[in-house]
This record gives C-alpha cells, sequence and structure tokens, in this order.
C-alpha cells in the first residue's frame, strides 16, 4: 500500500513588512498612518531646528552674562539680533535720558531694568515656535493612530464574517495592519513628548539666566554717572568702573 501524502498546497506566506502593511492597509487606515508620518517628520524638523536655536541661545546668555559682570560694553549700539545686543539697545537710550530729579535710585534702576527685560523677553519669544507641535502631536498621535487601529480591525472582522473562516492565517494580516497604525503614532508620539519636555525646561532655564544678567546689567548702568551718548569719547560705564 503506497504511503499516505498530502498533496494540499502550503499557505502563502504574508508579507508583514511595514512597507507591505501599508500597501494592504484600508484606505482610511492609509491615511491614518500617512498623516502620523507627516507629523513625525514635522517634528523631527522641529526638534533639529530647537537644538540648534538652544546651543545658540545658551552661548548669548552667557554673553550676556558677561557684559553685566564687567566686560567691557561696545563704543556702538550693536545691531546684532542676540540678547546682549537687545538689551543694550533698549538699555542705552534709557541710561542717556539719566535719572529724574523725582526719580529714586530704585525707580531710574527699575526703569532700566524693566526696558531691557521687556527687550529680552520679545528676543526669546521666537524661541518657543515650534512647541505647541510637539505637545499636539505627543498628545494626539497616539489617539490617531487608535481610531486606524479599530478602524482596520473592524475590516477583519467583517471579512471574517464574509468568508466564514476563522484561521489565523486569515485573520493576522488584517490584525497586523491595524496594529501597524497604533506603532506608527506611537512612533510619532514619544519623541514629541521627550522633546518638548527637554526643550521647555531647558527654555525657562535660558530664560532665567537671561533675565538675571539683564537685571545685574541694569544695575551696573543705573551706578554709571553722567550720562553721554555712547561713541562720543566717553565709555558709558566708566565712571562706574
Amino acid at each position: 500500500m503506497p504511503p499516505l501524502t498530502n498533496d494540499l498546497p502550503a499557505p502563502a506566506a504574508h508579507d508583514l513588512s511595514p512597507l507591505a502593511l501599508f500597501l494592504m492597509a484600508d484606505p482610511v487606515v492609509k491615511g491614518v498612518m500617512l498623516a502620523l508620518l507627516l507629523a513625525s517628520i514635522a517634528c523631527w524638523t522641529v526638534i533639529i531646528e530647537k537644538l540648534a536655536t538652544l546651543r545658540r541661545l545658551r552661548r548669548e546668555a552667557r554673553d550676556l552674562a558677561a557684559l553685566a559682570s564687567g566686560e567691557r560694553i561696545p563704543a556702538t549700539l550693536p545691531d546684532r539680533a542676540d540678547l546682549g545686543a537687545a538689551a543694550l539697545r533698549a538699555g542705552i537710550p534709557e541710561w542717556r535720558i539719566g535719572q529724574g530729579g523725582k526719580e529714586t535710585d530704585g525707580e531710574y534702576r527699575g526703569r532700566l531694568d524693566g526696558a531691557m527685560r521687556k527687550a529680552v523677553v520679545g528676543t526669546l519669544k521666537s524661541s518657543s515656535s515650534g512647541l505647541q507641535l510637539l505637545a499636539t502631536t505627543g498628545a494626539v498621535a497616539p489617539f490617531v493612530g487608535l481610531f486606524g487601529t479599530v478602524w482596520g480591525i473592524m475590516n477583519s472582522f467583517s471579512g471574517i464574517a464574509a468568508s466564514n473562516d476563522t484561521s489565523l492565517a486569515v485573520v493576522a494580516p488584517g490584525i497586523a495592519e491595524a496594529l501597524f497604525a497604533t506603532a506608527i503614532g506611537l512612533v510619532a508620539a514619544i519623541p514629541a513628548v521627550v522633546a518638548y519636555n527637554r526643550f521647555a525646561v531647558s527654555l525657562a532655564a535660558v530664560r532665567q539666566d537671561a533675565l538675571g544678567a539683564t537685571t545685574e546689567l541694569a544695575h551696573r548702568l543705573s551706578r554709571a554717572s553722567f550720562p553721554t551718548a555712547v561713541g562720543e569719547g566717553r565709555h558709558p560705564l566708566r565712571a562706574a568702573e
């Protein structure tokens, strides 16, 4: 008697690579995946830009602190766009006006400090742009991915009901496609949350350091007597030194 053989064809192996999962996904799930991928790209663009911005602001804050601690102030008003230049452009005109006859030393120093702090805050304001995108992506992306997963699983169950076949080979591809949307949502959300927390804390620290240096610079300016125009032969802080 000849041996029994199984002549049934082997089940076709499903391609579960990321590209295949995307191509086989439902149009709605594909839209969710594309939206999450675009959000992830945008977040990484913001992250790279903020790393460069944070490095620059830390250097400018150190320069401002050096200016407040005794470094020679330029003889002409700078036209740069850094923190120290912004503080000087706002403070030197107030220093030229001098202390009013009825103005106390504290009021005079407060006027200088207020003008320079306002300029420094205005310069720092643009550095926080893009953080809203990181916060929004970190909060929303997992739920958007979950929506894609729920939609894909619903389609998979509909296909199972139509084919009356509940074997794992039939169920697995559809569920894998659906879960891939959640995975993309997490890939977009996790770096966004980490980056937002890191940049929010770092920018707050730079802001605090810059404003502290600005107050010291205002105190240094307020101790200088006989205000004269910058660049007219007398250095503005020579009298205080």
